[in-house]
């Protein structure tokens, strides 16, 4: 991951003595041993490479703090009383309830909620929640036809007669965590039962476009899953079969739908236990760097796919989804297991820590469908093509944004779940830091208890206290983020020599004794990012946490019902700044504020934000939202501006639901950029536009490379083909024209626009309209604008009428008048 690893098993000073009095070394390790194994825990079964960290039972980590906080207002909120609001959960001829399978709502919603709805009842050890999940889960078990298939039988056939097995992957992971926190044996018997199956279907039928294939990772991990608790070695069989037929994410990123990448490219990762090949693990890298390389040049751990990665749309106003967010740390999360690497681990924070918390309503009773790292006004406007989806993507609403309404549930409860994991030696490792309590097995078998009472991440110092019934001795791991240098660590008071740089693991072997204290401090510096690829922008860090503008904010209620109401949120504050920085010294311009006052139970807000940075800025007067309240992209930085220097807060990303995170920076000197106001578009109506093609592309200034670049928005009369359409500009007052230059769109070779057959323009008179004078020539030419001279007329609308090619639709890229 290109971090700075010390070789394990490195002598750093100094030594620590344990009740016994023994004396051992703490040890720098870049991943923890994996041998011997750990006898209490189920890790990777022979002749499966072994495990670096063994995920514990859930119920073993019970989070305490700001994250009991999330899990409960989760389950107060819209997850925990989802099945009185989302259809899909209606129970009444449900066919995930039906023990023949028949019914409604048979694929992927209810098995989304249900994997994070019974996982949060399970951590919480909240009663209603596990009792509903479980009348669920016995509606799965008792599904189960003789042939092993389990579940809604139109699965079966969806494809094109041949089953789509994808919400039955989701709805292993539900079983999965049943049977660890129940032991339900029947979980064993039905997965048995269900893979081998699997193994009869034949290859040519097995895993068919398009979501099963993307995402058979999961199904490749629930089938080792199941291989390493009962050791049948047909299993091995399927999972080279899984992997042999999901799609190649080994050669490069196979596809560009942001889930899909979360998910999917760490499926060679998942494979390489089995393989043992390092080209596997290496595939795993390079998709994330090659995603994030294009386009996550962005605050927050994300990267811009909303709901596909469009080449060109690569700025901080380019979002992504809530589900995107959960799956992309469930994948950071399995492969921290797999490799031990804690850069991983560094991955998940950032997204939990700076993503996740501002895609949900403080109170957890509604999302939003995306969430970018600059994201002033958050309204159910539609933002298309400036973002790929239609529709209201940034309200907030526990009723809509269907596949992130049911999946979110997943994240925090995953996330406590993976704060703590066994290692080889019957250790323990701190891999997530966050408030909370692990009771595991350690040693020669002894039952301890580690209270972790922390601030993080918005405090550096994590305590551990430990509980046991007797003296043990086992290996203690402490995980040293990769942002922090000069660590300090100490055991019961006495402080330990640790090397200034610390990268990977701190490893502490002794004898504990009841009451042992370990103390580890991250100290937190402010640091400041450049992102080159995108415009000169920067970022700010402390720690795990980057920070955003703080945003004055209004919630202005849209629909919803009064017990679960939707919401848009606008801006009460100015929001359009550019950081002043002492370019010699960048992090030396901002001043630390802390807040005197105990971290709240809910610190993810703007007016609990714990810490603040006070920082210099000055406003960007041409840079606005644009006509549908989407933020104008970024332009290089520094911007030239003369607007009078400002004082301005800066608070944790997470916190802020509107934010700036990726910041222009501003000068006036000579070097500084001019920064251009985009146009706003002409008004225009037509005869039919395509949804995803607006009509706000005809105007929006930006000049075409080619008729078919993809990269900037086309308007098009998709899907209608060989009729007579129109467009045109509709204008406040009178205006004088004379001239027309139009752009036309020909997607040859993907698509079926191409330029029309034939076309003319007409103007307004009065309520009529008439066709320009002179002599204009009509162009049909690509990869140029065709220009159309005519007669000046004065009016208040100009049409362009087209007749389409028989066959085929049209589209225009740019059309100018004057």
């Amino acid at each position: 991951m290109g971090r700075t690893c010390l070789l394990s098993l490195v002598l750093v000073g100094g030594l620590v003595s344990g009740a016994s009095g023994m004396k051992e070394p703490v040890r720098i390790m870049e991943s923890p041993d994996t041998t011997p194994t750990n006898a209490y825990y189920v890790g990777q079964r022979a002749p499966l490479l072994p495990s670096p960290l063994v995920k514990l039972p859930i119920g073993a980590i019970a989070p305490a703090g700001w994250l009991r906080t999330q899990l409960e207002r989760q389950a107060e909120g819209f997850v925990g009383h989802l099945t009185e609001i989302s259809p899909f959960l209606k129970k009444e001829g449900n066919a995930w309830l039906s023990k023949d399978g028949e019914g409604h709502s048979p694929w992927e919603e209810v098995p989304y909620w249900l994997k994070g709805f019974g996982d949060t009842g399970y951590v919480l050890g909240d009663g209603r929640i596990i009792s509903e999940a479980r009348a669920w889960i016995e509606a799965a078990i008792a599904s189960q036809r003789d042939d092993g298939y389990f579940g809604p039988r139109e699965n079966l056939a969806r494809l094109h007669g041949k089953p789509d097995l994808w919400p039955n992957m989701i709805m292993l992971n539900v079983l999965q965590s049943y049977y660890e926190y129940t032991g339900d044996d029947r979980v064993l018997s039905l997965m048995t039962k269900y893979f081998h199956w699997e193994l009869t279907i034949p290859d040519e039928d097995f895993l068919l476009p398009y979501w099963q294939q993307q995402r058979a990772a999961d199904n490749l991990a629930s089938v080792l899953w199941l291989y390493n608790r009962t050791g049948d070695e047909s299993l091995l069989e399927l999972a080279h079969k899984t992997h042999r037929d999901t799609a190649n994410w080994t050669e490069g990123v196979a596809n560009w739908h942001g889930v899909n990448i979360a998910q999917a490219f760490r499926g060679p990762g998942n494979y390489y236990p089995l393989s043992k090949e390092q080209s596997h693990l290496d595939a795993v890298e390079r998709n994330y760097q090659t995603v994030m390389g294009i386009y996550g040049q962005v605050p927050g751990g994300m990267f811009g796919a909303d709901e596909n990665c469009r080449e060109g749309y690569v700025g901080p106003r380019q979002a992504a989804e809530t589900c995107t967010m959960v799956e992309f740390m469930l994948s950071f999360e399995m492969l921290l297991a797999i490799t031990g690497d804690p850069g991983w681990a560094d991955r998940c924070e950032e997204i939990a820590f700076n993503s996740l918390p501002a895609s949900l309503a403080a109170n957890l009773k509604a999302l939003r469908y995306l969430t970018a790292p600059n994201l002033p006004q958050s309204d159910h406007v539609e933002k298309c093509p400036g973002v790929q989806n239609g529709g209201p993507m940034f309200e907030m609403n526990p009723h809509s944004h269907r596949c992130c309404q049911h999946n979110v549930a997943h994240g925090w409860p995953y996330f406590a779940e993976h704060l703590w994991m066994a290692t080889a030696g019957h250790g323990l490792a701190a891999v997530l830091y966050a408030p909370c309590q692990v009771q595991a097995k350690v040693g020669p078998g002894i039952d301890v208890t580690i209270q972790e009472e922390t601030a993080y991440p918005f405090e550096d110092t994590i305590n551990l206290t430990i509980r046991a019934a007797k003296n043990v001795q086992f290996p203690l791991y402490l995980r040293v983020p990769d942002w922090c240098a000069a660590p300090t660590l100490k055991v019961n008071g006495h402080p330990l020599s640790l090397p200034e740089q610390v990268s990977g693991y701190v490893r502490i072997d002794q004898t504990w004794a009841d009451g042992d204290r370990v103390q580890l401090q991250l100290p937190m510096t402010v640091q400041v990012k450049r992102w080159k690829r995108n415009h000169d922008t920067v970022s700010v860090h402390r720690g795990p946490l980057t920070y955003s503008l703080k945003i004055g904010e209004k919630y202005v209620r849209h629909g919803g019902t009064d017990e679960w109401p939707a919401f848009d949120i606008f801006p009460t504050t100015a929001w359009n700044y550019g950081l002043v920085l002492d370019e010699a010294d960048p992090a030396s311009s901002f001043e630390l504020k802390s807040s005197p006052r105990p971290i709240a139970e809910q610190p993810f807000t703007v007016e609990a934000a714990p810490i603040q940075l006070l920082a210099k800025a000055r406003k960007i007067p041409q840079w606005k939202l644009d006509h549908t309240g989407l933020i104008h992209e970024v332009q290089d930085s520094p911007a030239r501006v003369t607007t009078p220097e400002e004082s301005v807060t800066l608070i944790p990303m997470g916190c802020a639901r509107l934010r700036i995170a990726a910041f222009p920076t501003v000068s006036s000197t000579p070097d500084a950029h001019t920064w251009i106001a985009p146009k706003d578009p002409l008004p225009a109506s037509a005869s039919h536009s395509n949804a995803p093609d607006p009509l706000a592309a005809l105007s929006d200034g930006l000049e075409p490379s080619s008729s078919s670049d993809t990269t900037i928005p086309r308007f098009t009369w998709w899907d209608h083909q060989g009729t007579t359409e129109w467009v045109q500009y509709d204008f406040e007052k009178p205006i004088k024209l004379s001239q027309a230059q139009v752009y036309w769109y020909d997607d040859t070779g993907h698509g079926k626009c191409r330029p029309p057959q034939s076309w003319r323009l007409l103007y307004r008179v009065g309520d009529d309209w008439r066709p320009v004078s002179g002599t204009p020539k009509y162009g049909t030419e690509i990869n140029a604008f065709n220009v159309v001279a005519f007669e000046p007329v004065e009016t208040t609308g100009l049409r362009l009428e087209v007749q389409l090619q028989d066959g085929f639709s049209a589209g225009i890229l740019e059309w100018r008048v004057k």
